[in-house]
C-alpha cells in the first residue's frame, strides 16, 4: 500500500509540474490558468470540505482532489504546449536526479 502511495505522490507532483510549466505558456488559454490557480488556492486554504485537524481523512480529500484535477485540467490544454511544458518538466527533473516513472 505504501508504495502505491508514494508512486501515486511520484506521479501527482511530476503532473503538477507540467501543469506549472503549462501555465506558464502564453499560449495557454485564461481558463485553464484560472482554474489552476483554485486548485492552488484551495490545496493552501484552510478551508476544506473535510478538515485537515483530522488526522488521515483531511489529507485524503486534498490527494483525492489533485488526482482528479489535475489530469481533467492538463485535457484542456492544448497538444503542443502540453508537448513543451512535458518536455520542460523532464528537463528540470532530469537535473535533479529523478528517473522517470512509469504511469
Amino acid at each position: 500500500m505504501f508504495l502505491r502511495l508514494i508512486r501515486l505522490f511520484k506521479l501527482a507532483g511530476r503532473e503538477a509540474a507540467v501543469l506549472w510549466y503549462a501555465c506558464r505558456n502564453p499560449a495557454t488559454p485564461l481558463f485553464i490558468k484560472i482554474g489552476a490557480l483554485l486548485l492552488g488556492v484551495y490545496m493552501v486554504s484552510p478551508i476544506d470540505f473535510i478538515p485537515d485537524a483530522l488526522p488521515i481523512l483531511g489529507w485524503v480529500d486534498d490527494v483525492t482532489l489533485l488526482a482528479f484535477a489535475i489530469p481533467a485540467i492538463l485535457k484542456l490544454v492544448p497538444q503542443a504546449v502540453l508537448g513543451e511544458a512535458r518536455a520542460a518538466t523532464e528537463n528540470r527533473f532530469s537535473r535533479w536526479g529523478f528517473r522517470r516513472t512509469r504511469g
